[in-house]
């Protein structure tokens, strides 16, 4: 099994970097015929980052005949050690995509690294052609070389760990080049408001690719106005994350960099640290370096389209967190450790809103790792405890309970919900719609509902938050001036020290 395995791998490899030091842009007339929509209509996209999310979003674009995947880009070429919520899914996801259930076949471990990408982008429209292959779409290690080199880009799509996600945007931006990206947009607050400062300089198409359709919200907004639950008064907001394995302090060993993998690109802002495979792949997210936590890997979902209906466009004002502690025996006494690597296994974080448009002052508070709140006397009388993941709406009459996002919004207890008479939304059949709403604006050339300029609010509370665990107190925070009012050295964590030639003012 391990000889067919190496076969394996060096077939794969052979095929994927066949085209990856010739870099072209691919003429209209050699990908003309491969689908229904005519080449000069296709939305060219760079794809930048082939780890696991990066593979698993690939298939929807490539069988998309709007979009036209020109470019891949990750500074590893390719490995199979990376980490995912399944053995076989992205395995899975490919071979059906691709029509082939023999992909990766004799090959141990999750694929990843742009030499997949790009072996991926090629067999879908190779299948297409007559010829059955097709060599068209290039390979970078460093996505500065692909803005250089590609002239004809009209989107990028950052799938990159979250301290990527500013830098490359911006420097797409700069050259007209609208671009979508996972959340969040920035993991410092700095780099957050520089991001959305330059899509509003440039007017360049941007899309927060965690947005989506919740017309829920705008249900549970009908009832708050119509007097149920009275005045609004608290949000919560509450997921079962993190499910990646987290870390209290830094590794102490120095493993080798494995073959094939940047380091140095892939730290990109961060000042030198050694290689350790516990910040890369599927576990970055954990560390205050690379990620954002819980809130944001989850909370621009729920959030960030609830904030659009609700009309919250004023950020909070304070922000105050308490995170789970941990001990650890040095010289056979347990000693606590002091955490400010990382964030903690749950948390819990209270951020006060001013008054809006439409909504009086309110508290927004956010769980994670399990924490969540004890079931209130509405939901007890109707013999139901709190569910794992949800929302809740809390009023000085009543509340309204829903789902992580929104989903299924109901006044509780029953007995409320049934003399109301309210109607319901069964948010299975809902339609999202998600990738029509980037690739009608960027055809039309207007601002996306998910736009970047859209998600002020949102990037800013999710970044506070943050700011909050490790300040360890409650925090002011004056939006106006982007500066923690009270406490002069929490402002350190508003944004990072940068290695030269990374600096984001």
């Amino acid at each position: 099994m391990k000889t067919k395995a190496r076969i394996k791998r060096r077939q794969f490899i052979k095929t994927a970097a066949a085209t990856t030091a010739t870099i072209t842009i691919v003429p209209s007339h050699v990908i003309s015929g491969t689908g229904h929509i005519p080449p000069s209509d296709q939305i060219n996209v760079a794809n930048i980052g082939c780890g696991t999310q990066g593979l698993r979003e690939m298939g929807s674009m490539l069988t998309n005949e709007r979009i036209r995947v020109t470019s891949v880009c990750d500074v590893n070429k390719y490995t199979t050690n990376y980490i995912d919520w399944s053995p076989h899914g992205i395995r899975d996801d490919i071979r059906e995509v691709l029509g082939d259930n023999s992909w990766w076949d004799g090959v141990n471990g999750i694929p990843g690294g742009r030499d997949v990408g790009q072996a991926y982008v090629e067999g879908y429209y190779g299948k297409k052609k007559a010829s059955g292959s097709y060599r068209g779409c290039a390979s970078y290690e460093d996505f500065r070389e692909l803005l250089e080199k590609e002239t004809g880009i009209n989107v990028v799509k950052i799938m990159t760990p979250d301290h990527t996600h500013a830098p490359i945007a911006i420097a797409a931006m700069d050259k007209g080049i609208s671009v979508l990206t996972h959340k969040p947009i920035a993991n410092r607050m700095s780099e957050g408001r520089a991001t959305i400062n330059k899509a509003k300089e440039t007017g360049v198409v941007t899309h927060l690719l965690a947005w989506s359709d919740r017309p829920e919200y705008q249900l549970v907004l009908s009832w708050i106005k119509d007097g149920v639950i009275g005045e609004l008064k608290e949000i919560h907001n509450w997921s079962y994350r993190p499910v990646w394995e987290q870390w209290t302090k830094r590794p102490a060993d120095t493993p080798p960099v494995p073959p094939g993998f940047n380091w140095d690109l892939w730290l990109g802002p961060i000042p030198e640290l050694p290689y350790h495979p516990n910040y890369t792949h599927n576990v970055f997210r954990g560390w205050y370096d690379f990620g954002g936590g819980s809130i944001a890997d989850m909370g621009h979902y729920s959030l960030f389209p609830l904030f659009e209906v609700f009309g919250i466009d004023q950020p909070p004002v304070s922000a105050r967190a308490f995170g789970t502690t941990t001990r650890e025996a040095v010289d056979s006494v347990y000693k606590w450790i002091k955490n400010d690597v990382a964030f903690p296994q749950s948390c819990l974080i209270r951020l006060k809103f001013p008054e809006q448009k439409e909504l009086p002052a309110f508290d927004l508070i956010w769980y994670d790792g399990g924490m969540k709140p004890f079931p209130p006397e509405e939901l007890e009388a109707d013999g139901r405890d709190t569910p794992d993941e949800g929302m809740m709406f809390v009023g000085d009459k009543g509340k309204i309970l829903a789902g992580f996002r929104g989903e299924n919004p109901e006044i509780i207890p029953k007995s409320s919900m049934d003399s109301y008479g309210a109607e319901t939304i069964d948010s299975r059949n809902v339609e999202r719609f998600r990738d029509e709403n980037w690739l009608n604006s960027i055809a039309e050339n207007k601002q996306s509902p998910g736009s970047f300029i859209r998600a002020e609010t949102v990037t800013e509370t999710i970044n506070l938050a943050a700011v909050a665990l490790r300040a360890g107190k409650t925090i002011h925070y004056d939006s106006d001036s982007m500066k923690i009012t009270n406490d002069e050295d929490a402002n350190k964590y508003l944004t990072r020290e940068y290695r030269s030639g990374w600096e984001i003012s």
